[in-house]
């Protein structure tokens, strides 16, 4: 599975709510600005030229633009990285404030089922498509099934 897969699993709507939560300030601390504006092909980044560009965006991945799709996914992850502390509590995945070790081996944690363990012990708590997003890119990262 390539990484725009997961997101176009979401669908439209899924990724326009993606979109809408990337934080331009989290992009600036974690200096992501630049490489996400040239990545975008934004004169201008922000809240709301991002969300203007959402068809534009959804169609790249639509064409499979893998180079893109890791980009765009560091921009989600970083805008949401209180979430990602929370589910690798929950998973028991060792790591530091949400980042881990790459060469993590995450078979004891990631058991069978834990996809959706993690959607309903957090269903409410964090949007649907942001949750989908991230067990399916934890899952394309650390090689493990859903």
């Amino acid at each position: 599975m390539q990484l725009s897969d997961v997101f176009l699993e979401l669908g439209r709507e899924g990724f326009a709510e993606l979109i809408r939560g990337i934080s331009i300030g989290k992009l600036k601390t974690y200096k992501l600005y630049a490489t996400i504006k040239t990545r975008t092909h934004l004169q201008k980044l922000s809240a709301e030229t991002l969300q203007k560009a959402t068809g534009r965006l959804w169609d790249r991945l639509g064409q499979k633009d893998d180079p893109f799709a890791r980009d765009l996914s560091q921009a989600v992850l970083v805008s949401h990285l209180d979430m990602i502390v929370a589910v690798l509590n929950f998973l028991g995945v060792p790591h530091e404030d949400g980042f881990f070790a790459k060469d993590l081996d995450a078979k004891p944690y990631l058991t069978e089922g834990w996809a959706d363990r993690t959607l309903e012990n957090f269903r409410g708590v964090y949007p649907e498509p942001l949750l989908r997003f991230y067990t399916g890119h934890l899952s394309w990262e650390l090689h493990v099934d859903r």
